[in-house]
């Protein structure tokens, strides 16, 4: 069976490239753009792993991840945050939030493909 991973992520570019990395890879990638409703969004969808990015529109990424943690139906979802702002603070923030990986803007394409097989068990 095909892991299914949900990409929140705002930048068009940034979503289109990690989605055709990862579906080239044989992942069902689905995509959504906005903070407000990306919880439900991962509750509706139950991916396999969701790759969240930090900063959004409607509502942070912390935000979400603390909404995702707290949901019984999706508090085991693996999370990995996605983020330009690589300092300290923001990386300690998202662990305390229980992020499961964060890494950093730019990414390698080879960075970001084993992190999402580590992470989706493959």
């Amino acid at each position: 069976m095909t892991s299914h991973v949900l990409l929140i992520e705002d930048e068009p570019h940034i979503a289109e490239a990690i989605r055709f990395i990862l579906s080239r890879d044989g992942l069902t990638v689905s995509t959504f753009g906005d903070g407000s409703g990306a919880a439900e969004a991962v509750r509706k969808e139950r991916p396999d792993l969701v790759i969240l990015d930090l900063m959004l529109p409607g509502c942070s990424g912390l935000e979400i991840l603390q909404a995702i943690r707290s949901d019984p139906a999706t508090e085991t979802t693996p999370v990995m945050m996605l983020t330009a702002k690589g300092q300290g603070r923001d990386r300690e923030a998202a662990e305390r939030a229980g992020v499961s990986h964060f890494m950093t803007k730019p990414f390698s394409n080879a960075e970001m493909l084993a992190s999402v097989r580590a992470l989706v068990g493959r």
